[in-house]
């Protein structure tokens, strides 16, 4: 198979795979007495931005809501799988290898069912319908994934590092935070980016914990905004879009870190 062919062939699949985030875009700009048209407008003639403007007025709380959480998820994410790396990969208690076995299998529980589990805690401990359960939930899917990134990153990093800042008189505690951290930035870029993402795009967690909230993120806005607006499809892609975006940029900024961060360890020198 020559090089060209190759590259026609990943052209078309590439293309096919993004056919529909270009058709909510064509459809969020389409007007209504157009979105039925026999065949579709393949490009938005005559487009409008009513659905941007009523997302706009609708919608935002909602994205605020999500921002919330995602930020939150990352902090306490890093706060817990940080240090919980550091230890796996450098201070290497016992149990280590059977710890990063539950780890992964923390990873295969369905959703639904640590929803369920949740839902009977938070009802009983008041914490129901609230931004900071939402965080909660939200980081225990990231933070077993943390922890098994840091403790393949740090695993990587030289022990004389460590050895070099206790002989100067650093403490474990210290040696952390002002040796191992700054070289693990890859880590800490990749566990926020997946953090973020996974808060950022929950459905499961906030339709169970927060459904009656006060304050609810951005996937219960949509899913409510379908609900109640079903006949308006350039509204719903119009929000769509604009959730995708604060994902598709952090994607694009971050991508060389994510790449060193998540090989981190498959490669022993």
């Amino acid at each position: 198979m020559t090089k060209h062919l190759k590259t026609g062939i990943g052209i078309i699949l590439t293309a096919i795979m993004l056919f529909p985030v270009y058709w909510m875009i064509n459809v969020s700009f389409t007007r209504d007495t157009d979105m039925r048209a026999d065949p579709p407008h393949l490009f938005p003639f005559n487009g409008t931005l009513e659905g941007y403007r009523a997302v706009l007025d609708q919608q935002l709380p909602y994205l605020g809501t999500s921002l919330l959480i995602g930020l939150g998820t990352v902090v306490l994410t890093l706060l817990l799988s940080a240090p919980a790396g550091f230890a796996l990969a450098k201070l290497r208690p016992r149990g280590t290898g059977a710890l990063n076995f539950v780890l992964l299998i923390a990873q295969m529980i369905p959703g639904i069912i640590m929803a369920m589990g949740f839902y009977a805690i938070y009802l009983r401990a008041g914490v129901l319908n609230t931004v900071p359960g939402l965080i909660l939930a939200d980081s225990t899917i990231a933070v077993p994934f943390g922890v098994l990134i840091f403790t393949a990153f740090m695993a990587g990093i030289p022990d004389e590092l460590m050895n070099a800042a206790m002989i100067d008189g650093a403490s474990r505690w210290r040696t952390f935070r002002s040796v191992i951290l700054p070289v693990s930035r890859n880590a800490i870029v990749t566990v926020s980016l997946f953090a973020f993402l996974w808060a950022w795009s929950d459905f499961v967690f906030a339709t169970t914990l927060d459904g009656g909230g006060e304050y609810q993120p951005i996937t219960l806005g949509i899913y409510h905004y379908i609900g109640n607006n079903n006949q308006q499809w350039n509204a719903i892609m119009a929000t769509a879009v604009i959730a995708s975006i604060p994902a598709t940029l952090l994607l694009i900024v971050a991508q060389r870190y994510v790449a060193a961060g998540v090989t981190a360890g498959a490669v022993k020198d």
